[in-house]
């Protein structure tokens, strides 16, 4: 189908990702929308979900903030030079929203299904939430036929358990996705986290079963090329998930969040921490936990999708080293 506006001098602007970013409708990066994923190598889903938020809630309008702010990245990044849609097909399959979003677990079986469907067909999922609950049962998809590592960034472990009388919430993905056999705990590394709880055992479930906890005292003294160091030895080869908490970024970055975190990762630690990942075998990833109702002119949408760009280019190399064209 013809443009209704025709070019007379930039043709090069037929591509809507080189358009000026204030034009066009909203799609993650500027990428074709589709709800076919026989056209998808990659696939940016929203979960606007915040049912499991244990404090303040709001992350269910994330993926829209997101989207609209991720117009402002362009295609290549200059620091690695990687540019994800020479690599692999991207595109934004929408929204896997809820259909009874007041059942907690119904709901997670609802994003499980979504997710089971566009592993099956053969697509990477990169996802947008949402709280952090949206993970299990991603990583239910993702890992449906064998455990996957994970490197995690956050300023909690999210290994929790029951919670004023739930078991999922944002505070235990990661407890339930060991359990069930979908994380492999001596092969996931938490970065960033800090912070005060009001039990001393809060995170013995990801001491006692393996995960290496980087915590944000330990980071800032041994440096964030150490951590990139720790991630990679820990991740070692295998297939593995990425998932980024907003709140692991320190709250003057990421005001925008449900359970901000004082002293946290700063925004250039982060950016030089993933671009240290390259060459590690992700399967997948998520971004989570942006809350818009608490976000200061849209500071924490960007920072999200700045950061969702970066995850996007590890994992666009990671799909194009096992699917060589």
């Amino acid at each position: 189908m013809d443009a209704i506006k025709s070019l007379q001098r930039y043709h090069d602007l037929a591509d809507p990702q080189a358009q000026p970013r204030f034009t066009g409708i909203p799609t993650f990066f500027r990428t074709p929308y589709t709800q076919d994923l026989g056209e998808a190598e990659i696939g940016l889903i929203g979960v606007p979900y915040d049912g499991g938020v244990t404090n303040r809630s709001g992350t269910r309008h994330g993926p829209r903030e997101v989207r609209n702010l991720s117009s402002l990245p362009r295609k290549i990044n200059t620091a690695t030079r990687v540019n994800p849609y020479e690599i692999c097909r991207v595109r934004d399959l929408g929204d896997c929203w809820i259909e009874q979003p007041y059942a907690l677990e119904g709901a997670l079986r609802e994003i499980e299904s979504f997710f089971r469907t566009v592993v099956e067909a053969g697509v990477t999922p990169l996802s947008i939430g949402g709280d952090h609950a949206i993970s299990l049962p991603i990583l239910r998809g993702v890992a449906a036929k064998g455990k996957v590592g994970m490197v995690h960034f956050d300023a909690h472990c999210d290994t929790g358990d029951d919670y004023m009388g739930s078991r999922y919430h944002h505070g235990a993905p990661f407890r339930r996705a060991a359990e069930e056999g979908l994380l492999d705990p001596q092969r996931v590394i938490q970065i960033g986290i800090r912070g005060t709880t009001n039990d001393p055992h809060m995170w013995r479930f990801s001491q006692e079963s393996g995960m290496r906890i980087l915590t944000m005292d330990e980071l800032q003294d041994r440096g964030w090329r150490f951590a990139v160091e720790e991630a990679r030895r820990v991740a070692g080869d295998g297939p593995t998930y990425l998932s980024f908490d907003i709140d692991g970024l320190d709250p003057i970055y990421a005001p925008g969040t449900g359970t901000p975190e004082a002293g946290g990762i700063a925004m250039i630690e982060a950016l030089r921490m993933l671009r240290g990942l390259r060459g590690l075998d992700f399967v997948g990833g998520d971004l989570v936990e942006v809350s818009p109702p608490f976000d200061h002119s849209g500071i924490t949408a960007f920072h999200g999708a700045t950061i969702l760009f970066e995850i996007l280019c590890l994992v666009a190399e990671a799909r194009g080293k096992r699917s060589p064209a």
